[in-house]
């Protein structure tokens, strides 16, 4: 197999419907991608494991051809979807480039490892989509079984497709980007790859937050397009026209990691200066909120009260939440601040009250 470098270019650009339904669909619809001059990788879900049964799961194996057609009429590597061994088995046979580990995949190490083994030696990439839950361990994990076979980590590559959460939102997966990015620290050396499509869950959303992707220096997008969205059999309300398609990647600015001008460089060293500050002063106050939370954990135990205070918490998070948006600062922000923040004064307070 003729190694493809994931690192070849910024953006990666991966595209492709997201199932192979018939072999029309499939073919024509990564031909009119490939001539959009903006794919770089075609991507089609062959085995699609659903939430529930009775929807569509997928063509199988018999799909598999229609990709090696579309790589023979357009010259473009293939990705696809595995779950298991033998799906391993059968893409490489059809010559598909990049195997990537679905989110539901990802959660379950068994299979990961069983991925791993059958993948070993290939010569393939390696895409690893962020497991359904927000388990950074597990995302972590789930590469490290990678490593540990022989694969260099600049084979290996995480997928960022948003991670389920209770309640309806604005997306059909909440992107969580800090644990994205607290990927990429754990992993400096593997790309990172945005998927919008299964965040938003809706085409209109999908600039949105590729451009967030790529001012967040993201590697690149993997994107669901299907020559004619209304008739998909998965997920037809995330998916573009091959035309729609070109009209978002030439959309968004991918912006540089840095720049040589000084001007730049002095202006940034004084904003990020003022910034040490600030955090200095922050941590600072937030080490005396602490010692206060300690003595009130002394008189909750000199006076036998339980630790968790509901009412009073809860009073605190609405007031903050809404006495402090108009600073500029979102509600999911200042929830998980305050979240942060009552964990480590809990703590502070079990230890006082348990010595």
């Amino acid at each position: 197999m003729k190694s493809f470098d994931l690192h070849a270019k910024r953006p990666l650009l991966i595209a492709g419907p997201c199932s192979a339904e018939t072999e029309q669909q499939t073919v024509e619809t990564m031909v009119a991608l490939a001539k959009t001059g903006l794919v770089d990788v075609l991507r089609a879900g062959i085995w699609k494991p659903r939430t529930n049964p009775g929807s569509f799961e997928g063509i199988g194996v018999k799909g598999l051809p229609w990709l090696a057609r579309a790589k023979e009429l357009t010259g473009l590597p293939l990705a696809v979807e595995v779950a298991t061994a033998k799906h391993v088995e059968q893409a490489l046979d059809f010559g598909v480039d990049i195997l990537w580990v679905g989110a539901r995949t990802t959660v379950n190490p068994f299979s990961v490892q069983e991925i791993a083994n059958a993948a070993k030696g290939s010569g393939a990439k390696i895409l690893v989509k962020n497991p359904v839950s927000p388990d950074i361990d597990l995302w972590a994990g789930a590469i490290n079984r990678f490593v540990k076979m022989g694969f260099d980590e600049r084979d290996l590559g995480l997928i960022h497709r948003g991670f389920s959460s209770f309640g309806r939102g604005e997306y059909r997966n909440a992107p969580m980007w800090h644990l994205a990015i607290e990927m990429r620290s754990r992993f400096p050396q593997i790309a990172i790859i945005c998927d919008p499509s299964h965040i938003t869950g809706k085409r209109e959303l999908l600039y949105e937050v590729a451009q967030k992707a790529a001012d967040l220096y993201y590697d690149g997008l993997m994107v669901e397009s299907h020559i004619d969205p209304s008739c998909a059999l998965s997920d037809a309300a995330q998916q573009l026209t091959p035309a729609d398609y070109q009209t978002l990647a030439q959309r968004i600015l991918w912006r540089r990691k840095s720049a040589d001008n000084p001007e730049y460089i002095n202006a940034l060293e004084r904003l990020r200066g003022q910034i040490d500050e600030i955090d200095s002063e922050l941590f600072a106050l937030m080490g005396r909120r602490m010692k206060i939370a300690e003595h009130i954990g002394e008189v909750k135990r000199d006076n036998n009260v339980a630790i968790l205070q509901s009412d009073r918490w809860n009073s605190i998070v609405d007031k903050v939440v809404s006495g402090y948006s108009g600073l500029g600062l979102s509600d999911e922000f200042l929830r998980r601040v305050l979240d942060a923040i009552h964990t480590e004064s809990i703590n502070h307070q079990n230890r006082v009250m348990n010595k």
